[in-house]
């Protein structure tokens, strides 16, 4: 049997981020993806290493790095729309679901197993999710950060939104990480060497 599963997922780098938006740096949803993994392995790390935790690291950056491949199928919702009102998330989650559920049937058989547990939102573990959503939180925030010390005034309210959600979140890896790593990002190559 052949399989479509891998050919389809490459294609998430196509898809643009922040879509209406107007961006300095383009983000797709590939790099999305791999930034969101390695945030998450850095707070799943963090909360097993200074907050008591017990996270299965490993799990957490496998399911980070598929995170967001139903948008293969369903493109980049932008979130002022994807949570315009109950009706419309109620709606765009059940379409996730589907658009998971038929990326994980292009896989053969015994491959399908082994891939539910990181695909399908359903099958993570709470706490995974938990995680996996704080990075992702994180890393809209850098972009928006990014973009408004570009100059670029379309992500200024989006960017106080997203910093009152991480107030929000209320972990302490999460607030470990934005006080030990965030303000390096506003740094330039030369002062990061320095």
């Amino acid at each position: 049997m052949k399989s479509h599963f891998f050919a389809y997922i490459s294609k998430i780098r196509w898809l643009q981020r922040w879509g209406l938006k107007r961006n300095t740096v383009t983000e797709n949803v590939m790099e999305h993806s791999w930034e969101v993994s390695v945030i998450a392995h850095a707070l799943a790390l963090i909360r097993n290493c200074y907050f008591e935790g017990t996270l299965d690291v490993n799990a957490i950056v496998v399911a980070a790095l598929y995170h967001d491949c139903s948008e293969v199928l369903t493109g980049d919702m932008p979130s002022p729309i994807k949570y315009h009102s109950p009706e419309i998330t109620k709606a765009y989650k059940l379409i996730e679901k589907k658009a998971e559920h038929e990326l994980i049937n292009l896989l053969p058989e015994k491959l399908k197993v082994q891939y539910k547990p990181f695909m399908l939102e359903e099958e993570l573990p709470i706490e995974h999710k938990v995680i996996i959503k704080a990075a992702d939180t994180i890393s809209a925030y850098l972009k928006c950060k990014m973009e408004v010390a570009a100059g670029n005034q379309e992500f200024s309210i989006a960017e106080k939104d997203i910093e009152a959600k991480l107030k929000a979140i209320n972990l302490p890896e999460v607030q470990y990480f934005l006080d030990t790593f965030t303000s390096s990002y506003e740094l330039t190559l030369d002062e990061l060497f320095k």
